[in-house]
């Protein structure tokens, strides 16, 4: 009887492994097919409205002292009742609320410091209030989130083990308080002028909390100025902020796409925005609307409430407008399939490096100093060309990936070494111009391209390397 019974343990062992393994292969494809749905949901939703409001607001900048008091945060008549209402008079179908900018002010009842809404004259959650109104008026609530932190110095160079907890707990309030939040607008980081890295504050643990407290939440990072239009690097969603001259390439394959600016001047309001004329209704709705959905992007347009906590009558009456000449017809044209987002560290990211003969100055640190505008070429005397990174000791890695400035190589051989031999993780063709590979994770040493076709001399901009977290 107790062999019997061993035997049939072994054979439900064997079974739950088989299943979790068939689970396994499963999962990449399931999750890109539930985020592509959301990817489209998205983008579907076609125009927004952005609300700038916070402790700037007080101050007549974007970036006020980061020692600003909090009894600046005083405003007479909040309603968030009135700018959901002037969202709906413009056709938008959602809203979303700075809940923390660049200096570090929370207007939410945190737990997490201080510094924050309770401990001003107002004394009131304004995130709630926000959230309760623009629901109650049949909008879709999303919320912006900065990760450069300058009251708490969360900034480079200074980041500590307390500020990641900061950063977790805080956005475990947000998305656990405040009910169904459709998207998370982070910003701050991975910037040129926030200088935070991934790594710094590490992406991947963060994107996976907020996919763990609400799956169906989109991550959209506004990193949109480094990182190549094609191929989903450290978001959910592709990102311009069209006021930093970002815009997307017209030659760019399709990608779910965020594009924002704001009605007036500056994303804050400021003392002279009342009588300024803000953006006109037309350009907003042709020159912006318009084209930018045709292209699979939705448009937030920021709307700045004043010191009162109210949208200014110049604004409300062009939102107005904007909604007369303007309505959803619904369903955008549908997105390509696409696969999951990078969020992992690039492990190849400054290591060390070596190629076949290179092009003059184009020598192979170019391909993986994590900077697209550079490139490692080929010497276009090379008949078999090949680049590769030498990590000195093995590490574990399941994904390359291969990006060029422009679509060109097109043949090619991936391979890592396994101590004693290269092996092969893709071997055929593959013109995309990000050329992204998930295997089945591996430990290796060294990883490199051997470059078989392509139509002009061949030249990568990034050869990227990841150990990304899987089910």
């Amino acid at each position: 009887m107790k062999l019997v019974t061993i035997q049939k343990n072994v054979l439900v062992i064997v079974f739950m492994l088989f299943s979790l393994a068939t689970l396994a292969q499963g999962t990449s494809a399931d999750a890109s097919k539930k985020l592509n749905a959301l990817q489209q949901q998205f983008v579907d939703l076609r125009f927004g409205m952005f609300i700038h409001y916070n402790i700037p607001t007080y101050a007549n900048a974007d970036w006020p002292d980061p020692e600003a008091s909090p009894k600046l945060f005083n405003p007479k008549k909040l309603d968030a009742n009135q700018w959901a209402k002037a969202a709906k008079s413009a056709n938008m179908s959602y809203g979303c609320l700075t809940t923390k900018h660049h200096s570090g002010f929370c207007i939410w009842d945190t737990k997490s410091t201080d510094y924050n809404v309770m401990n001003s004259p107002y004394g009131k959650d304004v995130v709630k209030q926000f959230t309760d109104a623009f629901r109650a008026n049949g909008l879709k609530v999303m919320l912006y989130y900065s990760i450069l932190d300058t009251h708490h110095k969360l900034r480079p160079n200074q980041i500590t083990p307390k500020h990641i907890d900061m950063i977790k707990q805080q956005l475990t309030e947000l998305l656990t308080k405040y009910g169904k939040i459709e998207a998370l607008i982070i910003d701050g980081w991975d910037a040129p002028w926030s200088r935070i890295s991934y790594d710094d504050v590490p992406f991947e643990d963060i994107y996976t909390l907020i996919k763990t407290l609400q799956p169906d939440c989109l991550v959209m990072d506004l990193n949109g100025a480094k990182y190549p239009s094609e191929g989903l690097y450290y978001t959910d969603i592709k990102t311009y902020e069209m006021g930093a001259g970002q815009r997307m390439p017209k030659e760019s394959k399709v990608m779910p796409t965020l594009a924002c600016l704001p009605i007036n001047t500056s994303w804050f309001w400021k003392t002279d925005f009342p009588t300024v004329p803000v953006r006109k209704p037309q350009e907003i709705v042709d020159g912006l609307i318009k084209p930018l959905n045709a292209a699979s992007c939705n448009f937030i347009l920021n709307v700045a409430p004043n010191r009162d906590g109210l949208i200014d009558d110049n604004a409300l009456v062009a939102l107005k407008e904007v909604g007369q000449l303007w309505k959803n017809e619904g369903p955008t044209k549908a997105l390509p399939p696409l696969g999951l987002p990078i969020i992992s560290s690039n492990l190849a990211k400054n290591q060390a490096s070596n190629s076949s003969w290179s092009n003059d100055m184009n020598i192979m640190d170019f391909a993986n100093d994590d900077s697209y505008r550079s490139s490692w070429e080929s010497n276009s005397a090379v008949t078999n060309p090949w680049y590769e990174v030498d990590f000195k000791n093995e590490k574990a890695i399941n994904m390359i990936v291969v990006a060029e400035q422009k679509e060109n190589i097109d043949t090619y051989v991936l391979e890592y070494w396994n101590g004693a031999e290269w092996k092969k993780a893709f071997d055929g063709k593959n013109e995309d111009r990000i050329k992204i590979h998930r295997f089945d994770r591996v430990w290796t040493s060294k990883v490199r391209i051997r470059i078989t076709h392509a139509k002009e001399t061949p030249s990568i901009a990034e050869f990227q390397v990841f150990n990304e977290r899987r089910l």
